[in-house]
């Protein structure tokens, strides 16, 4: 396929459209497509509907104080099903007295209409994530009931917000989604992208895919259409249809720059090529398992082996472009996912951090959750970490752990002598960090499936340089010198934590995370040999006791002469820092694992085109050979501009798509 600019060069695109069908028609076919349009829904009021009557009557008395306007009709449908049964003006009045947040335009028109002014205006794109920013921006929920008119579907992710907030979120529906007067055309097209028959599908509402799906079921082919939509490049017009494409485990391929309908088509079209290439090559099955086997035999006699082996082999995003990446398969296009991607850069971050200390946060995983999809949906990511911290294991293990404003982590309490390691507990009840179980669960539940989750922990030796120093250091003399004591003080502690750390991570598998990584992020302070000495029996303890068939990324800092001890059994993937060049480091560590990194952070303080030439060289640098995921040698630094780690995800995700890529694994997946 020899695709032009903003051209669809003939692909077979469908689209659900219904109140301007023939707008898209017209759109897909300028920008040369073979279209294939058909009405899937129609708006229809519930009648009657008490719930929304109740649902006045107590906005009028008072025990509803905020109110959530999703849409402007279905603002009207509300009043409309209240008329007969409410006074309107009390209600009006009523609603003029609290506090209302309209999620966009239209319901701020409709009020308008009625006399009413909103309290509050959501900005684009208008979604939950945009929603919840707006209230953390000074809107007081805790201990409030919040009514939402909803638009169809519940939104559990913005009712799973409101309530981590402290409040009380209470939904009523006043309209429905059914199928359109006439389904000829929706049954053609579901039974069209069942057998294949659709290379793009354009998804404007969500509530189309909904219509979609119930449509297969109606049909009886309901597996055939699933089959086929995992080989169709799905594109969603905006982050809330994405919302519903991922909540019924259906991967979005790309989202416009702006959520209309002109830039849906027109971008659609100028990354054809692109889209058409990756739905070719993407695999609807599981890969082979040959390679987790062959793990499982190597650490069979781990007692830590806590998670069936089924559980992993089985799970969706064991087929992702990250997870084969993982285990050294070759990929369409290198997958890429950036280290501290939920964090200070990000304004969302920001809104729901001012809001609790970073403890606080790192213990709700509902928050947690929410920080870190919010990143993933935004770049575009092919894999999310869990967001939570390197230290909070400390905690049960005895240490007293406070995040001073300044300062960073503090270790009231640290271990400085044998002796004092005498005081330092094993980590005996794991529950004790369940909050971040829960947080890799939710994150799971949150994600769509064909993302794969990682779990993390600090590695042992720096975890326990924090424990000794207090804090950061930039000599770790008093680490060195517990280190180099000849009274079994290092021992006993590098036990202690490397023991905790095989369950913490086991937890976390179990829990659902799909691979795990090691943060060293201090090792780099260490020389060859006395990390050799001093570290590896440890680190080959954790590689042994981790769950046998999950990856592990093992990523140190600030030393390359380090690299080639990294390196573990086959399921292990080296992360790489950017102070060394990708092709050297592979070759130190060897070509048989796979390896993560390894992009200056600092890059994404540039521009666009810079971003892009340095993208492109570093992927020279990997050379085309599987095993490589694309990440940064570091994390994401505070001051980098959103817009560039979008920018960065995207030309990763355009420069490394790789042409011959059926050829080079034609017999792979037979």
């Amino acid at each position: 396929m020899a695709a032009t600019t903003n051209n669809f060069d003939g692909l077979r695109v469908a689209a659900l459209e219904s109140r301007r069908a023939d707008d898209m028609i017209r759109l897909i076919s300028k920008f040369g497509g073979d279209p294939y349009v058909s009405p899937s829904m129609r708006e229809v009021p519930i009648e009657p509907n008490r719930a929304a009557i109740d649902f006045a009557y107590r906005i009028i008395t008072g025990e509803i104080s905020i109110v959530i306007l999703m849409t402007g009709v279905g603002f009207r449908y509300l009043l409309r099903a209240t008329e007969k049964h409410v006074d309107q003006q009390r209600l009006l009045d009523a609603l003029s007295d609290i506090t209302t947040i309209c999620r966009g335009p239209k319901p701020v028109a409709v009020m308008r209409e009625f006399g009413l002014k909103p309290t509050h205006r959501v900005p684009e794109p208008n979604t939950w994530r945009e929603l919840l920013q707006t209230i953390d921006a000074g809107i007081p929920i805790a201990n409030q009931t919040i009514g939402i008119q909803e638009y169809g579907v519940s939104n559990k992710q913005l009712i799973a917000g409101l309530e981590a907030r402290g409040a009380i979120a209470e939904s009523v529906k006043v309209y429905g989604w059914e199928f359109p007067e006439d389904t000829q055309p929706l049954k053609e097209n579901t039974q069209a992208l069942a057998r294949g028959e659709r290379d793009i599908l354009l998804v404007t509402s969500a509530h189309q895919i909904v219509n979609l799906l119930r449509m297969g079921e109606d049909l009886g082919i309901t597996d055939q259409l699933r089959d086929g939509l995992s080989k169709t490049s799905i594109v969603s017009i905006g982050p809330t249809t994405s919302d519903m494409l991922r909540e019924h485990d259906l991967r979005v391929a790309m989202e416009p720059s702006h959520p209309k309908m002109g830039h849906l088509v027109s971008e659609s079209a100028r990354e054809a090529k692109r889209l058409f290439s990756e739905a070719k090559h993407r695999t609807s099955g599981n890969p082979s398992s040959t390679s987790v086997n062959v793990l499982a035999d190597e650490s069979e006699s781990s007692p830590a082996n806590k998670t069936p082996m089924s559980a992993i082999d089985n799970h969706p995003s064991q087929s992702s472009l990250f997870m084969r990446a993982c285990r050294g398969e070759p990929t369409p296009r290198t997958p890429v996912w950036l280290m501290r991607q939920a964090g200070r850069y990000m304004q969302e971050y920001r809104a729901v951090r001012s809001q609790q200390t970073f403890l606080e946060l790192c213990a709700n995983p509902k928050l947690c959750s929410e920080v870190m999809c919010t990143a993933v949906e935004k770049l575009n990511v092919d894999a999310a970490i869990i967001f939570s911290d390197l230290l909070p294991i400390l905690v049960p293990m005895g240490f007293d752990l406070e995040f001073v404003k300044g300062d960073g982590p503090v270790i009231h309490n640290p271990v400085r002598t044998a002796s004092d390691v005498d005081r330092v507990k094993a980590l005996d009840n794991p529950q004790d960090l369940g909050f971040v179980y829960e947080t890799v669960r939710q994150t799971r539940a949150d994600l769509p499936e064909g993302i794969p989750v990682i779990g993390f922990s600090g590695a042992p030796f720096t975890l326990a340089s924090y424990a000794i120093e207090g804090g950061g250091s930039r000599q770790y003399s008093s680490t060195k010198a517990l280190m180099r004591a000849d009274d079994g003080g290092w021992a006993a502690l590098m036990d202690r934590l490397t023991d905790a750390i095989i369950v913490y991570l086991n937890e976390q598998i179990a829990a659902g995370a799909q691979c795990v990584q090691l943060f060293d992020s201090w090792a780099g302070c260490l020389s060859p040999s006395d990390y050799q000495e001093f570290v590896l029996p440890w680190m080959k303890r954790i590689l042994q006791g981790v769950t046998p068939g999950v990856p592990l990324i093992n990523f140190a800092t600030g030393n390359p002469e380090l690299l080639p001890l990294l390196r573990g059994d086959r399921r292990t993937v080296v992360g790489v820092d950017w102070r060394i060049e990708l092709d050297v480091a592979w070759k130190r560590v060897g070509h048989d694992i796979s390896v993560q990194g390894n992009l200056d952070p600092s890059v994404l303080l540039t521009d666009p085109q810079t971003i892009r030439s340095a993208v492109q060289q570093l992927l020279d640098k990997a050379g085309g050979r599987p095993g490589h995921i694309f990440n940064l040698g570091h994390g994401v630094l505070q001051q980098t501009p959103v817009e560039n780690a979008i920018e960065l995800v995207k030309a990763v995700q355009e420069l490394s798509v790789r042409d011959d890529w059926s050829d080079d694994t034609e017999g792979a997946d037979s």
